[in-house]
């Protein structure tokens, strides 16, 4: 297979994150350790990926940065920014201005929200074999009400391209990994609004040219919401999606440098510790992210969270399927559940929301 050109498409707001998005870009966000798209760039790597097009709109500026030009990854990086956001094929019709690939090349296009553990390789030379204009990972999920779907025939086209419905023709639906034959982006409009959803893959699939469908049922993740993202740090941390950007061996937590955590402390699930973290005598946490240089105080409980940077929890607290904002503060014996989100720099006062009756 010649060197693989890839398109990562990073230019959401991720609104569903907030308030862990309003100063970082969700593909920033620190994942088991590293910016989540570290785990994409590593892998992409070792399926032989040599150049990758960030297509970037959303606080654009802070990826290069982080990634430079991709030698510590062995890659060669390229940042193209949207001035307006232009949709998923927008965006890779203007990502492609950076492709050295010919018409014929196959060119990765990878979405920097989703964790899968399918093999890149196989689905570059199924698309290759076939000839095929795109090929698309589908992954079969238990209830694909909440997605669209992608029904196929017998050979692997694809029929269709159905919105959500309570009614699926089948549990594979579209996982956000695409395979396209160059010459296919460069027929999509530029400086145009497009989905390739809605508009290229159907418009594809109706002149008769061939979309095909690469199904599996290896690891998945769409990380867009706050349980999805720690579910996907948990799960890396755990070691159930390898990655070869862990900065550590797997188990059931990962310290980062400078982090204290006290041997009288409870930390496992698949947790992770960012640096100069604290975690004191008593404390218990459990399959959480711990962002750099937080603070949870003796005897205060954290579980399925994310405590952001600076952010201190306090003695006796208990916080449970939460997001806490940058440099926030968990005042002692609070109760926090339920998918509650503490914006960047409030301070709670001690008590000041409880769900048990107990004074």
């Amino acid at each position: 297979m010649p060197d693989l050109e890839a398109i990562l498409l990073v230019g959401g707001q991720g609104t569903r994150l907030r308030p862990l998005t309003l100063g970082t870009p969700k593909p920033l966000l620190p994942t088991a350790g590293v910016p989540f798209l570290a785990h994409q760039l590593a892998r992409a790597r070792s399926f032989g990926v040599r150049k990758i097009v960030f297509a970037t709109s959303y606080k654009a500026s802070m990826f290069e940065p982080v990634f430079g030009d991709g030698s510590a990854f062995g890659l060669s990086l390229d940042y193209i920014t949207e001035e307006t956001p232009l949709g998923t094929g927008g965006a890779i019709r203007n990502a492609a201005e950076a492709l050295t690939s010919g018409p014929d090349d196959p060119v990765l296009i990878l979405n920097g929200d989703i964790l899968s553990g399918h093999d890149i390789g196989d689905q570059v030379r199924t698309h290759m074999s076939r000839s095929a204009a795109v090929t698309l990972h589908l992954t079969e999920v238990d209830d694909p009400t909440r997605f669209g779907c992608v029904p196929t025939d017998d050979d692997g086209r694809v029929t269709a391209f159905l919105e959500k419905t309570p009614n699926p023709v089948t549990n594979r639906i579209n996982a956000g990994c695409y395979v396209f034959t160059r010459s296919v982006i460069d027929r999509i409009p530029r400086n145009e609004v497009v989905s390739v959803e809605r508009e290229t893959f159907p418009g594809l699939i109706d002149s008769g040219e061939l979309v095909l469908g690469y199904a599996d049922r290896t690891y998945w993740l769409d990380v867009g919401t706050p349980a999805a993202f720690v579910q996907g740090s948990r799960d890396l941390v755990l070691g159930r999606l390898g990655s070869p950007a862990l900065p550590g061996a797997t188990g059931e937590h990962l310290a980062l440098e400078g982090a204290v955590v006290s041997a009288e402390a409870k930390v496992g699930g698949g947790t992770a510790v960012g640096a100069r973290a604290v975690v004191e005598a008593g404390a218990t946490v459990v399959g959480s992210v711990l962002s750099d240089e937080c603070v949870v105080e003796a005897g205060a409980s954290v579980t399925d969270s994310v405590i952001g940077k600076g952010a201190r929890v306090c003695a006796g607290s208990v916080v449970r399927d939460a997001v806490i904002g940058d440099g926030a503060v968990v005042g002692p014996g609070n109760e926090l559940q339920g998918g509650v989100r503490i914006w960047p720099g409030i301070e709670l006062p001690e008590r000041a929301v409880r769900y048990s009756s107990d004074v």
